[in-house]
């Protein structure tokens, strides 16, 4: 098994393989009848109203944002909290790095003329920004016609909030995930679980939400929505036979054992195919080839976004004609 180093050639043939993709995905744009599609949702700005409303009108806070205050705390807990000295902190660095969010705002009205594009019942109203005090598990919410957004964990990923992170997870808590996150949390609540507890099927499970996430964000280039940099990406691209061709040689495919997701599924420096390519390889690999067997099982077959979420592992994969480029 040969895993490719970069020469420069490889990095000219893997650019220019890049540069085509990203050039298509721009080209495309928003579909001009989807950019029609009427959205009409308002941001709220509970982080900053949170912090500003004085005590005496902290009833009719609690009032406007029932679900964001526990009934088991009482009002001192809340105002012990806005004056925690972290907290105060948190607030003042999302200050700094959201002053408006014009942008988010903008990106949300494509995202949300997408998913009713695909799922006209869904009808999102509310986007509530906050302060979680950096809860990495709920970074994004999406509940009926609500949205959650915890902006203190988009503040970049040198942020110093973030060192005691593992350097492979801070790319997350760039602000250019924010939109990726949203489609996350929405994508999640139309997916069928995953059943299937093999290699393969979870590799397509992962493959369907990067599938879903560009559907939904078609301006985003691949690495934003895979989250990995440029030479990750190409890496990716100059190796997918040869990635291929160890998991089918090796039987790994149909195999149970939960170290795989470990070494190609979950979040981690590199992958672990115990070569010494190892080091320059991103991890989670196998979510990407999941991604690529998901695109030619896409490109083959006229079936709709909504129909591929609640499909079949096996009968993705044997209906996708997959083949890796060489």
């Amino acid at each position: 098994m040969c895993f490719s180093k970069f020469t420069k050639i490889n990095y000219l043939l893997a650019g220019l393989m890049g540069f085509f993709l990203f050039s298509c995905s721009d080209k495309k744009g928003v579909d001009a009848s989807i950019s029609e599609i009427p959205v009409d949702f308002k941001i709220e700005r509970f982080d900053q109203l949170f912090y500003d409303t004085p005590t005496a009108d902290f009833p009719a806070l609690k009032k406007r944002f029932p679900f964001l205050f526990p009934a088991q705390f009482d009002d001192a807990f809340w105002m012990e909290k806005k004056a925690d000295t972290l907290f105060v902190e948190l607030h003042d660095e999302v200050q700094k790095k959201f002053d408006n969010l014009d942008q988010v705002a903008l990106g949300l009205k494509g995202l949300f003329q997408h998913i009713k594009h695909y799922y006209p019942e869904e009808n999102p109203k509310r986007v509530i920004t906050l302060i979680s005090e950096v809860d990495i598990e709920s970074k994004a919410i999406y509940a009926d016609s609500l949205v959650l957004i915890s902006l203190d964990t988009y503040l970049g990923k040198d942020h110093r909030f973030y060192q005691g992170f593992p350097e492979y997870l801070r790319p997350e808590f760039e602000a250019d995930q924010i939109l990726p996150d949203v489609a996350d949390a929405f994508i999640s609540t139309k997916i069928a679980r995953v059943q299937d507890k093999t290699l393969l099927g979870q590799m397509i499970f992962q493959g369907k939400l990067l599938y879903a996430k560009q559907q939904l964000l078609p301006e985003l280039s691949d690495e934003v929505i895979v989250m990995y940099t440029q030479e990750q990406l190409k890496w990716c691209i100059a190796n997918e036979e040869q990635m291929w061709r160890y998991f089918v040689n090796d039987k790994l495919l149909y195999s149970t054992d939960y170290k795989l997701q470990t070494r190609f599924i979950q979040p981690s420096p590199f992958s672990k195919y115990y070569l010494d390519i190892d080091a320059d390889s991103p991890g989670r690999t196998g979510a990407w080839l999941g991604w690529q067997i998901v695109r030619s099982y896409m490109k083959n077959n006229n079936v709709t976004l909504q129909t591929l979420l609640q499909m079949d592992a096996k009968e993705i994969f044997e209906q996708s004609r997959y083949k890796p480029k060489k």
